[in-house]
């Protein structure tokens, strides 16, 4: 990869120093690159592709003579009055998405329902189409139904969908991750999870609640998570306003039954007296990994100040609770069978340009081709959607696609 530094020059300076090497001490590939630094359009793509990898400022700025520096000075503070305009729009964004929760909390309960076996669907309700290519004969089809028949005769009714939300973590990697085998018992007893946004005229949050059927592992029947959120530009750095931004959150307390809970473990280590010589067994209580440990993240001081530990682990817990809230609860269904898993995949699969050699090739075949025009509309149609920056780090935004769809050649 080409690098730039001070030593490097400018693309006019190479251009110069190739131009005025001898053309007889050149190969035809050598000659070929003279002429190409002789053009003007590609000195100025090179001199913007190694600005763009050193990042510095060009210097043009710093040399501008101090009225125009003051006008600059005037877009700027320009600047700062878009970026509280901004501001206003994910405010109003977030009221619509509370407006829209509001109508999508009756299909969810309906389906909590179905999932905890508190309402049967009809065979209406049931009815699903099958893609062309998983459409059976109607022999198939008898078969298919005989032998499923055969299978219920054979075991138990289950009631509603067992392990619904058990699976859906399991297959998901940012979620499965966090799972140990001790965590699963517990979780096959979670019936639904919310997302609730605050009231309005209140500080921009969101609460995932996680709701449980009575089991022998502790007594709350629903297990909260909170995030807060600031929406407006931070008076020392405006400039850096990219969209609300998670700044803490807050777990809750579980009320686990003595001896079961999983975010602890005792372990037993010995211990040699140094005076006696004598050896002892002491037993240790210490944190476990568990899924549960989701509820208790590190406090962040008022400083906002956290050793490196503590800031990865709100890292990942931020855009963990963001993927619940925006992609989990959504489209629940989707991520138990795995559809959502393989739509994932494809959305990042075309987001990193796979195929992208194929097209291109395609398009210089094509005779109206005008790479001007394909430059825009490429560009265009893999423009990411505004982002929201998660600890520091930048993450998808949160206006959710569930909610406020952004334009499919996006990333969901």
């Amino acid at each position: 990869m080409l690098t730039r530094t001070k030593e490097s020059g400018t693309a006019a300076d190479w251009s110069t120093l190739i131009f005025h090497l001898s053309p007889c001490c050149l190969s035809p590939a050598r000659q070929l690159t003279v002429q190409m630094m002789q053009n003007p359009q590609i000195l100025a793509a090179l001199q913007e592709r190694l600005d763009g990898l050193n990042g510095s400022p060009s210097g043009y700025i710093e040399s501008l003579p101090k009225v125009v520096k003051r006008r600059v000075n005037a877009l700027k503070n320009l600047q700062v009055k878009c970026a509280h305009i901004e501001a206003k729009f994910y405010e109003e964004v977030h009221e619509l998405e509370r407006k829209y929760a509001a109508l999508y909390q009756p299909l969810f309960d309906k389906r909590s329902d179905i999932v905890k076996a508190a309402y049967e669907p009809t065979d209406e309700e049931c009815e699903w189409k099958a893609d062309e290519e998983e459409e059976l004969t109607e022999e198939m089809k008898e078969k298919a139904k005989l032998e499923e028949e055969k299978k219920d005769e054979e075991k138990e009714d289950p009631k509603g969908i067992p392990e619904f939300w058990l699976t859906v973590f399991k297959n998901v990697d940012l979620l499965s991750d966090m799972l140990q085998e001790h965590d699963e018992p517990i979780l096959k007893h979670l019936q639904d999870i919310k997302v609730k946004f605050s009231d309005p005229g209140q500080p921009m949050s969101f609460t995932l609640e996680f709701h449980f059927e009575p089991n022998d592992f502790f007594t709350n029947t629903v297990l909260t998570k909170t995030y807060k959120m600031r929406s407006e530009p931070d008076e020392n750095d405006p400039f850096s306003f990219d969209g609300p931004e998670i700044i803490c959150c807050t777990g809750c307390t579980i009320d686990w039954t003595k001896g079961k809970n999983v975010t602890l473990k005792t372990i037993k280590k010995k211990q040699k007296h140094k005076g006696r010589g004598t050896v002892r067994t002491v037993t240790k209580t210490v944190p476990n990994d568990s899924f549960f440990n989701f509820f208790t993240p590190p406090e962040v001081p008022e400083n906002g100040e956290l050793d490196e530990d503590s800031e990865a682990v709100l890292a990942a817990d931020f855009e963990i609770g963001h993927f619940i809230r925006e992609r989990i609860v959504p489209r629940a269904v989707l991520y138990f069978t795995g559809e959502a898993i393989e739509d994932d995949d494809d959305d990042v699969s075309n987001k990193h340009g796979h195929n992208e050699g194929e097209e291109e090739a395609d398009e210089e075949n094509d005779p109206d081709y005008d790479p001007k025009v394909r430059s825009q509309t490429h560009t265009d149609a893999h423009t990411s959607p505004p982002f929201v920056k998660i600890s520091g780090v930048l993450r998808e935004t949160l206006l959710s696609s569930s909610q406020l769809c952004w334009p499919t050649t996006l990333s969901p």
